[in-house]
């Protein structure tokens, strides 16, 4: 887990309700029942092992499993960074970007783009006209199933 004195966001894996599944997870650091955002919706980890990196030679933010099989990554960007860094923002956004560019245009992936079930301020709801990518709310399946 990420713990950031001061910050209002948390990042970790956790477990919902009754489920055993294990997700990647941003939620509100003084309610954390409250999840904003859920990365490996899809592809729980079925135990209590699993690891979050950046991957050395894709720029990618990578979930890998006991065996090391990646269950969930981020998007590929097409902008390569030398030194890529992962950030939780004070804004509740996972970013992605190069430790050498700070400008906030050149994140290489970001949370924000992938609402889950909470919109938080500085998300965006539509289609993006630039990247042509849509960006919309999921709700949960069940209180135990994100």
């Amino acid at each position: 887990m990420i713990l950031l004195p001061g910050q209002t966001f948390e990042l970790g894996f956790f477990s919902p309700g009754n489920s055993k599944n294990r997700y990647i997870g941003i939620w509100f650091k003084r309610t954390p029942d409250l999840v904003v955002c859920v990365a490996n919706r899809n592809s729980p980890l079925t135990d209590s092992f699993g690891e979050f990196i950046i991957s050395n030679n894709s720029n990618q933010l990578v979930l890998l499993n006991r065996s090391k099989t990646v269950v969930w990554s981020s998007n590929s960007s097409e902008r390569v960074a030398k030194s890529p860094v992962a950030k939780l923002l004070d804004s509740g956004n996972l970013v992605l970007r190069d430790n050498e560019n700070q400008n906030t245009e050149h994140y290489l992936w970001e949370s924000f783009d992938y609402p889950s079930n909470t919109l938080l301020a500085g998300m965006t709801l539509g289609w993006d006209l630039t990247s042509g990518f849509e960006q919309y709310l999921t709700a949960w399946k069940s209180d135990d199933d994100p």
